[in-house]
């Protein structure tokens, strides 16, 4: 046990006294409420040794309230604790404490404090401090939440969680307020939950094994063990991440690392194999899921003042506009789309009617759930203006909920950017801050897939840190600082166009002595000679649904406009469609392969001849009932070294051919509706007979119904029997002016008068609480056990106590009993017994007197 310096000795230092230049230390962060006391001393009584850490307490202070945490602080640590002062720099083994009525922030390792904007009401200083030690100290900030109400420190740590910081909160049993961490830990934002005492080694635990700073390369060792577990995530979770930047992959991979103690990236492939709730953990740690209402200010107002209602001019008339937000995480980034709309909407006010419809999506599904539900916590007034809570909010639950109109604006969806389909026809595309992620690859394979979804000159909204790179054909900036784009024109697109298949999910091998076949040579040369030299084909269903992609289609297939709709008669091109109608059924109806030579495909620059070949599966087991459709350009001859006599014929036997197949699948059409005919023939006949029970239902549900009436009725009578019943109990209660709690058989409150919140501090919201929750003025420690001895006894008890103001109550306990005798809690009554005692002690007085 260390012993702490006398307060008289306590050092003195003023911020001319500090050095000046920028600290290296690791900064805690220490979020916590006016009485989350108990847990600082815990927290900050257990701090090693040697461990370089300064710490800034952020805590919940009544503004006129003079702070004496300093002093309190400092009789259980032997850190200097200092309160802030303007310009402090912060200092290893440090303790500092924000003084009362500021708010403080963090830039380069200097302290700051700022008054508030608003001396009462919503603050949120935890969160304010937090954003700018994430801001300052990036993967060297560390986050921790203690005891308090509210949610303020959530967003806060969910910045430095987003830099690389490490993030902790208070568990939530061993709290006097459990609201602020478990807030956090909903949110998704904490990685280490724990006792306060134990938050202190966990934190020096962590810098022991922190990441290192970030590396232009990996090493060759280091890339070799992404790559294995870039596999297990695939074969997991069934997403690729190979195209994703691989010092970011590495670096949240180290982050978790540290977390658990392990050294050797190698050992991590080996806890991953053996642990699949890791590698989902991993999976949503490398998402990086944060995000916040109107994120760069400037870019919503852009929108809103210039880009939109140059939108709106384009389409004098109206017109329904269509968005997509990839990445959307939790919902903030779509959501500000839509008010941000409105908003426009309202300012201009176009003669056309103009609609929004807003595609938001996210590769992590519990991430899309939380957005539908469009619940968010408090502390997102610090991003939302007071006219936008008002206007498109509705507070509940400790937070607020999207009104019901822009709910319906934005639909959700799982979708993965780089191997499902695009949304096309598009006005609005916003993908912010996700590129930043991607390789220069997959940033080249994405930004042409954009161009391709955007209508003629629809906006694309990029991140403050992304770009367009070498695509300038493609976009052009309507505003260079916001990075916001405009879709220009281009005839070559089509031949950037790629739609890659979607690995499918699978539990990761866990037989570290088998290694995964597609990091074989054989299986990547494999690829490499589909991708660029086979023939491009799909594999369908006996539907056309596509179910694996192999080279390049995009000649032969785009998506189809609106819902994405993943079905080769869908997304053939003009030219192939109506040729390939009836086809995949003929196919899996006889074994010998069909061929449509000489098909013409329109869509692209010039028109290209393709000959494609339809063939059923039968072996192996796994791919029965399944359709391989297979595309060969053909090459077309000079065009001056065939007579036009030639050419003709061959137009006419191509044409001959598709009427063929045109006619063969014009006679399996009516083959169907024949079948079908029959079938509705016979459906008719039994909707007829289900028509007449229904007709008998009908007339039983009304006489039902007559009967439900007259039995609402006869309750509706008793309701308000009852309500009369209350009112009089209730006043009733109040009149006798008695001090009156019933608590149920777990000693839980059941209900309590008026008079009893002057001995217990009583709301509302207290109902269902345990009676040892609530505070009280009584100097009763026994009142517990009492009740329970009553309840258990049913023999009532009742006693003389006096409060801490001089005050005294006859106290009587007695059973709680039903109308059906049965007993169910104890009921406590207090009688104000005061007068009697001041009576009493002025009589003994007096007899004393006589005595002398």
């Amino acid at each position: 046990m260390r012993c702490a310096p006398p307060l008289d000795s306590t050092p003195v230092e003023t911020p001319d006294a500090q050095p000046r230049q920028r600290p290296d230390c690791p900064i805690v962060g220490i979020g916590c409420s006016a009485g989350g006391l108990e847990a600082l001393e815990a927290l900050l009584g257990h701090v090693p040794d040697g461990t370089g850490m300064a710490f800034v307490i952020v805590q919940h202070l009544d503004p006129e309230h003079v702070s004496t945490l300093p002093e309190i602080l400092q009789r259980i640590t032997p850190m200097p604790v200092i309160e802030v002062a303007e310009g402090m720099v912060v200092a290893p083994e440090h303790v500092y404490v924000i003084p009362p009525n500021k708010d403080l922030s963090l830039l380069g390792g200097v302290l700051h404090l700022l008054d508030p904007t608003a001396q009462r009401g919503l603050r949120l200083p935890i969160d304010f401090f937090l954003r700018t030690l994430a801001a300052d100290r990036q993967e060297r900030a560390i986050g921790v939440i203690l005891s308090g109400m509210g949610s303020d420190g959530m967003a806060g740590l969910a910045a430095i969680k987003e830099k690389g910081g490490l993030t902790l909160a208070q568990d939530p049993a061993s709290a006097r307020a459990d609201s602020m961490p478990a807030s956090a830990i909903k949110a998704g934002v904490v990685d280490i939950v724990a006792p306060a005492e134990a938050l202190a080694e966990r934190i020096a635990a962590f810098l022991r094994h922190v990441p290192r700073p970030p590396q232009p390369d990996a090493a060759p060792g280091e890339q070799g063990a992404l790559e294995r577990i870039i596999v297990l995530l695939r074969n997991r979770s069934g997403n690729d991440l190979s195209l994703y930047k691989p010092n970011t992959l590495l670096r949240r991979i180290e982050r978790r690392m540290a977390l658990l103690q392990i050294a050797a990236i190698a050992d991590y492939v080996g806890y991953l194999r053996d642990n699949l709730q890791e590698l989902d953990l991993l999976f949503k740690e490398l998402l990086i899921g944060v995000t916040s209402f109107f994120r760069d200010p400037p870019v919503w107002d852009y929108l809103r003042d210039v880009a939109l209602p140059a939108l709106f001019a384009r389409h004098p008339d109206g017109q329904a506009l269509r968005a997509w937000v990839p990445a959307c995480s939790t919902g903030e980034e779509a959501y500000s789309l839509a008010m941000v709309f409105r908003e426009a909407l309202d300012n201009t006010r176009p003669p056309g009617q103009f609609s929004l419809q807003i595609y938001a999506t996210d590769l992590d599904p519990d991430a899309v759930d939380r957005a539908r539900r469009a619940c968010y916590p408090a502390n997102i007034a610090a991003d939302v203006t007071p006219e936008r809570l008002a206007r498109h909010f509705v507070a509940e639950d400790d937070g607020f909920r999207l009104n019901r109109e822009l709910r319906e604006m934005v639909i959700f969806a799982p979708h993965n950017l780089i191997s499902d389909p695009p949304f096309t026809k598009l006005d609005i595309l916003s993908c912010r801050n996700l590129l930043i992620y991607f390789g220069q690859e997959l940033q080249k394979k994405v930004l042409p897939l954009f161009h391709y979804a955007l209508n003629r000159d629809g906006i694309l909204v990029l991140g403050s840190a992304e770009t367009i790179g070498g695509f300038d054909a493609l976009f052009s900036p309507l505003d260079k600082k916001t990075h916001i784009f405009r879709r220009t024109e281009h005839r070559n697109q089509s031949s950037w166009l790629d739609f890659p298949a979607r690995t499918p999910a699978g539990p990761a091998s866990t037989d570290g002595s088998r290694p995964d076949f597609r990091d074989s040579v054989e299986y990547l040369t494999d690829q490499l000679i589909q991708q660029h030299y086979a023939p491009a084909a799909v594999l369908v269903n006996g539907e056309g649904d596509i179910l694996y992609i192999s080279g390049r289609t995009g000649k032969y297939l785009e998506p189809a406009a609106g819902k994405v709709n993943i079905n080769l008669h869908a997304m053939a091109r003009e030219g192939l469609r109506d040729a390939l109608t009836g086809v995949i059924g003929k196919a899996l109806r006889q074994p010998q392969p069909i061929h449509l030579n000489g098909l013409q495909v329109e869509g692209n620059s010039h028109p290209q001849l393709v000959n494609i070949t339809v063939q059923g599966i039968d072996k192996p087991e796994a791919l029965r009932n399944r359709v391989l459709v297979v595309f060969n350009d053909v090459k077309a001859p000079p065009g001056n070294r065939r007579p036009r006599r030639q050419l003709a014929s061959e137009r006419e036997s191509a044409l001959l051919l598709e009427l063929a197949q045109l006619r063969e699948a014009l006679q399996i059409s009516r083959q169907e509706m024949q079948a079908s005919l029959e079938e509705a023939k016979s459906a008719n006949e039994e909707l007829q007979v289900t028509n007449e029970e229904l007709t008998t239902s009908k007339e039983e549900l009304q006489s039902m119904n007559e009967e439900l009436q007259t039995i609402n009725a006869e309750l509706q009578s008793k309701v308000d029997d009852l309500t009369w019943a209350r009112n009089d109990m209730t006043n009733l209660l109040n009149s006798t002016e008695i001090a009156t709690v019933f608590l149920d058989s777990e000693m839980r409150l059941r209900r309590f008068t008026t008079h009893a919140t002057h001995l217990f501090k009583f709301i509302p919201g207290d109902v269902g609480r345990p009676l040892s929750d609530i505070v009280t003025d009584l100097d009763y420690p026994g009142l517990q056990n009492d009740a329970s001895a009553v309840l258990t006894t049913l023999i009532y008890c009742e006693k003389q106590v006096s409060t801490g103001d001089g005050r005294w109550f006859r106290v009587r306990i007695m059973p709680y009993r039903t109308q059906d005798n049965v007993i169910d809690g104890v009921v406590l009554t207090f009688i104000d017994i005061t007068a009697i005692k001041q009576l009493e002690a002025k009589l003994r007085k007096r007899e004393n007197r006589r005595d002398h």
